[in-house]
């Protein structure tokens, strides 16, 4: 029905326990610039389109990150390696009552006022192309200017922990069950 707000037909806590079950790659994105640095976990990341080749991540509406990323108008987009639990808790702020600069010790590339890419991890430098606002987010599409490969398989997120990606067992032609 036009001009009708749309309700939900499913509960909060339902979307999130579903949500809990689809396995995720680890992302932090970073930015830099006239707005600062700043840097966060961020679990929404996809690939938006190949021509031109183009990125989205979700952040929350009223966070640091997203303030910084549009007032900067760039950010990067690093899919951290499998090894990298400790920087995935880093940038989602589990230390910082300890350590006030995010990105103290942990090996970044990238000149002063771009967007750090984190050593080892598969990263996409972003200019914000464009914003939308969605509930309580923000989708960032980001005009992806230069990647870097990662050096390693990329940490998972499930159901609240960390996972490894890991191949299933290739089986043989022929081969008897």
């Amino acid at each position: 029905m036009q001009g009708t707000p749309p309700t939900s037909a499913v509960a909060r806590s339902d979307f999130i326990t579903a949500m809990r079950r689809v396995a995720s790659s680890v992302t932090v994105v970073t930015t830099d610039g006239t707005a600062g640095r700043h840097g966060a976990t961020v679990s929404a990341f996809s690939s938006v389109s190949a021509d031109p080749p183009t990125v989205l991540v979700c952040l929350h509406a009223k966070s640091r990150i997203a303030a910084a990323v549009e007032g900067n108008g760039r950010f990067c987009v690093n899919v951290l390696p499998d090894h990298s639990d400790s920087i995935a808790d880093r940038f989602a702020g589990a230390h910082d009552r300890e350590i006030a600069d995010r990105f103290t010790g942990i090996p970044c590339q990238g000149a002063k006022g771009m967007p750090p890419q984190i050593e080892g991890a598969t990263s996409f430098a972003c200019t914000v192309d464009n914003v939308v606002q969605s509930g309580s987010h923000l989708v960032v599409f980001g005009r992806v200017e230069a990647v870097g490969q990662g050096d390693r398989e990329p940490l998972t997120y499930l159901d609240g922990a960390y996972h490894r990606v890991t191949p299933k067992t290739v089986q043989t032609m022929g081969a008897v069950n």
